[in-house]
């Protein structure tokens, strides 16, 4: 999101997205232990850039959640959770330099790009390996995640799924794209 083009919701809209993050969170519990949601949703009130950040998530079919709380830095964390990688963030490749450097058949778009709109992060490995113990994730599709500089330098991204109940890390060139592959992101609040 580009600084100086702040997204807003309509209250109506706000007020939408907070009811349906509201049950997300009553729902799954065990994924915010310790975690009220009036502070969240007094966070969320205050931060309207934030909230229009998780309806780009929520709108891409992420169906974002509270995953913790980071004390040091007092934020919130939400990561897309939709039990597969969210259907409207797929069929991208990685980055801008891996889409500009395709001949044909180009996707639409790129997961950093996506990410960079919707201004959320892409997981990192960790992350994914931490959403992963809270439920079952990408047992169908598979999800982009930030790449380490050394790798990207090289040509090649990292992307995630878990099959036979264990996280599988795998590699492929950024420019590669599937429609079972998508991202998920974090975002902190």
């Amino acid at each position: 999101m580009s600084k100086g083009n702040k997204k807003k919701l309509s209250l109506e809209q706000r007020e939408e997205l907070l009811s349906v993050l509201k049950k997300r969170f009553e729902k799954n519990m065990s994924r915010h232990k310790g975690i009220d949601w009036a502070d969240v949703d007094a966070r969320l009130e205050a931060n309207t850039e934030k909230l229009w950040s998780l309806s780009e998530m929520e709108r891409t079919g992420g169906e974002p959640d509270v995953v913790g709380y980071d004390k040091k830095a007092d934020e919130y964390i939400f990561y897309d959770c939709s039990a597969e990688s969210p259907k409207d963030r797929r069929s991208v490749c990685y980055d801008r330099e891996a889409l500009d450097s395709r001949k044909e058949n180009k996707p639409k778009d790129s997961a950093i790009d996506l990410a960079d709109a919707f201004g959320i992060e892409l997981l990192t490995e960790e992350e994914y390996r931490a959403l992963q113990k809270l439920g079952k994730f990408d047992t169908k599709t598979s999800s982009w995640v930030k790449t380490p500089a050394a790798i990207r330098k090289l040509g090649g991204a990292l992307f995630c799924d878990c099959r036979y109940d264990h996280v599988f890390l795998y590699h492929n060139g950024a420019e590669s794209y599937y429609a079972a592959r998508g991202f998920r992101g974090s975002l902190r609040v």
